[in-house]
């Protein structure tokens, strides 16, 4: 849960360090499987806040080196500050976008993705909004930064910046899933002690950023570079978080199948596809950090094609996983079909209920487990498989650009033996 600063030497929270070692990187991803493991969900406040430090840091550097700017300085000296008050960093790169056929400059209305309305001698003023953000209840500070490539002429969104979370103008929206609507209710309707992923819409109504907060002010030509630093250790680490549910997944299901009176050796080669597809993200996770290489900023970056390699397997290996503890569950789990637990306790009732709940567990055991595993499969526990981190179709075509498909074809003709290019290419 620690790591040493790169800028003290002193132990620091994990969440608030810069990856310098591959070792680092691996920590990381066994911290988040961890921390699955015991609240069953995700904590992307925190992790989103980790990956964009990381990227800020390197993105910062080339800045620097490229354009002779100050904002590597102005950056450290903000995380030195982090990491001594150990404060809790949230990350916001979603914009609204509007018309995704139209750039922000194009846009009807230019407020669809973040943008610089004012420039001072001491800061800026924003205006806009950050959507579908991950962990604003539990942060103290929010780092921003710019959600894709922006041109030229979009230079005014072209914007990086860090804020308190209570700054004036700044509204948080708290976003809702509908199985958040049980934390309404008492005992085992909320599966996990009333939890869940806090998401929330952020509106930015004329913000002032103070000039030292400001990482990036109109350098469209790194915003790319600063979303594909910022992709490439999620993308790796992501895998080890689907897999620290997919740990509490099995065993949900094997208690499952001993409330109902079976054996788990019924279900083994079901449980057993589940931990493959457990391990199968976290070691290419861990592949990914083994891969990269040292930024001469003094950050290790993860292989980015094993990494994006990850998402794709992450958009997909952990629905099974959670298909195939929906199938052992049974319909109690997978349908929601029980009472709650207000009928439960009935004084009218509830005895008759309980009654024909139980089978070879008792009938509060029961429930709470298929709640567990309702809640993992179907509810709000679901940790953003599919678009956290970005698309996966984002991340194939990182894929499509890296794989070296060229270098394939130059191999096949080696070994066929014919004079490159002689099959012509159409």
């Amino acid at each position: 849960m620690t790591a040493d600063s790169i800028l003290t030497g002193e132990k620091v929270s994990r969440y608030l360090s810069i990856i310098k070692s591959p070792e680092d990187m691996i920590a990381n991803s066994k911290m988040k499987r961890y921390m699955f493991n015991v609240t069953g969900t995700c904590t992307g406040g925190r992790c989103g806040g980790w990956n964009g430090i990381n990227a800020m840091w390197t993105t910062t550097f080339d800045m620097d080196k490229e354009k002779g700017t100050d904002y590597h300085e102005r950056f450290k000296e903000w995380l030195k500050g982090a990491q001594e008050r150990d404060v809790t960093i949230s990350v916001a790169l979603t914009d609204p976008k509007g018309d995704r056929t139209l750039p922000p400059s194009k846009q009807e209305d230019p407020d669809m993705n973040l943008r610089i309305i004012e420039e001072k001698e001491d800061g800026i003023v924003v205006k806009g909004a950050k959507i579908m953000i991950c962990g604003i209840a539990a942060a103290n500070e929010v780092l921003v930064l710019p959600g894709m490539k922006y041109g030229e002429e979009d230079k005014n969104w072209a914007v990086a910046f860090a804020i308190p979370r209570d700054i004036d103008g700044l509204k948080c929206v708290e976003t809702r899933h509908p199985s958040d609507l049980r934390e309404l209710e008492e005992g085992f309707d909320a599966p996990v002690e009333k939890g869940g992923i806090t998401q929330s819409y952020l509106l930015f109504e004329d913000v002032f950023v103070p000039k030292e907060r400001i990482f990036m002010l109109r350098d469209c030509e790194f915003t790319l570079k600063m979303v594909m630093n910022f992709i490439a250790p999620y993308r790796a680490a992501i895998g080890a978080c689907v897999a620290g549910q997919g740990d509490v997944m099995v065993g949900a299901s094997i208690l499952m199948s001993w409330a109902n009176g079976l054996s788990e050796k019924v279900f083994r080669d079901k449980l057993t596809r589940m931990a493959v597809n457990n391990e199968t993200t976290y070691g290419m996770g861990v592949a990914a950090a083994a891969l990269g290489k040292k930024h001469p900023s003094g950050s290790w970056q993860v292989d980015s094609l094993l990494s994006n390699v990850n998402k794709v397997y992450v958009a997909t290996l952990p629905y099974e996983t959670k298909r195939l503890a929906q199938e052992i569950g049974g319909g109690i789990a997978e349908t929601g079909c029980m009472p709650s637990f207000k009928d439960f306790e009935s004084e009218e009732y509830g005895e008759l209920v309980k009654k024909y709940l139980k089978a070879a567990a008792p009938a509060e055991s029961r429930v709470r487990i298929a709640r567990l595993i309702e809640w993992l499969t179907l509810g709000a526990g679901i940790p953003g498989c599919m678009h956290g981190g970005g698309s996966p179709d984002g991340a194939r075509l990182v894929i499509q650009r890296t794989a070296g498909f060229d270098r394939c074809v130059e191999l096949a003709e080696e070994l066929l033996g014919i004079e490159k290019e002689s099959v012509k290419r159409p």
